[in-house]
């Protein structure tokens, strides 16, 4: 063979080597990605990471199937240095340069937070932190300062209300102070202008609706009774009577979940105690939802003065205009509670 054909078929040979490799970089880069056999996988970078953590994070998802790939790509993309925190979710079959222009980017997927029925400010900060990057120890320090509630003008047994249960969209990455903001903001919006107006109408400022709010919401879980039951209360508010209401003495003994309060129980000292304080507690004993608010402010009108479970126990009340006939009520409700041994 001569010379000029040898080199020929060996140039011909490297260039179809380069080829094969270069497609195959190519392929890995571009191609689809892993196939996770799921719509889709979350990857947590937290605060702080370098490459080396997102890597191992990478792997342990099977996101990535060759590393030095991936590292060789986040290194051309200036990537390894600029590693953000956040939280992204990675569908199956992205491709590998998708997903470090993602995480480069930093653009973050939102979680969705979901609060309610909580009664206290330790319960939501354990709930909120289970979906955000920081612990529940960080989130409750700041819900427990004085400092942090007066900044948003509320003192610290009134700052629970500002809290609205409700679904939120937010960053992974959000701080308890980032929260805290947050929700400030949804307090402002709910307050708009129309509800203002209503508080003012019964009387109330903000802060006495989402107490008021918060004791119709634990009396019934029937919001059609819920205005009614409000009207009760406005009622006897109106007047100077007690509003003797049994949740409230609840919180006070730390029984949020008993069925029955007894006589004794009405006797322990608290400010929570409405059989022997009049007027509303000094803050709110959960977080009352929309609905219950909105109870409040556009409560029933009428002249009942006295409410009681009903003994069908299905959760709706009898209302009474006077306390004889809320005793007849309540011996009804009574006897249907010892005919299913509920004493407590």
């Amino acid at each position: 063979m001569k010379r000029w054909k040898v080199l020929l078929l060996v140039l011909g040979l490297l260039l179809a080597t380069d080829g094969a490799v270069d497609w195959k970089f190519w392929k890995q880069v571009f191609g689809p990605g892993p196939s996770f056999g799921v719509p889709d996988k979350v990857l947590l970078i937290p605060t702080g990471a370098g490459l080396d953590q997102v890597v191992d994070s990478l792997r342990a998802h099977g996101m990535i199937t060759d590393e030095l790939v991936f590292r060789r790509v986040a290194e051309r993309k200036k990537y390894s240095h600029r590693v953000k925190p956040g939280r992204y979710v990675v569908r199956t079959g992205t491709s590998l340069n998708e997903l470090i222009n993602k995480m480069r980017s930093g653009e973050q997927d939102p979680v969705r937070i979901t609060f309610n029925t909580i009664h206290r400010l330790p319960e939501l900060a354990g709930k909120v932190a289970g979906y955000l990057e920081c612990d529940s120890v960080a989130m409750l320090r700041v819900l427990l300062d004085p400092a942090v509630a007066q900044q948003y003008g509320f003192t610290q047994e009134e700052f629970i209300g500002m809290f609205i249960p409700d679904t939120y969209e937010m960053w992974w990455t959000e701080t308890p102070n980032d929260f805290v903001a947050r929700m400030a903001r949804e307090y402002k919006s709910y307050w708009n202008d129309e509800r203002k107006a209503k508080a003012g109408a019964v009387k109330l400022d903000q802060s006495e609706v989402s107490v008021l709010a918060s004791i119709v919401q634990a009396e019934t879980g029937v919001r059609t009774d819920a205005p009614t039951i409000a009207g009760v209360y406005l009622n006897r508010l109106r007047i100077g009577m007690p509003l003797q209401a049994d949740p409230t003495l609840k919180y006070a003994l730390g029984l949020d979940t008993v069925s029955r309060v007894l006589n004794i129980d009405k006797q322990i000292e608290s400010p929570y105690n409405t059989y022997l304080h009049a007027g509303l507690p000094p803050g709110p004993i959960n977080l009352p939802e929309k609905t219950y608010l909105d109870a409040v402010l556009n409560a029933t009108k009428h002249d009942y003065l006295y409410f009681c479970a009903s003994e069908t126990l299905d959760g709706h009340s009898n209302f009474a205009k006077t306390y004889e006939q809320h005793l007849v009520n309540a011996r009804r409700y009574h006897r249907a509670l010892n005919e299913r041994r509920i004493y407590r």
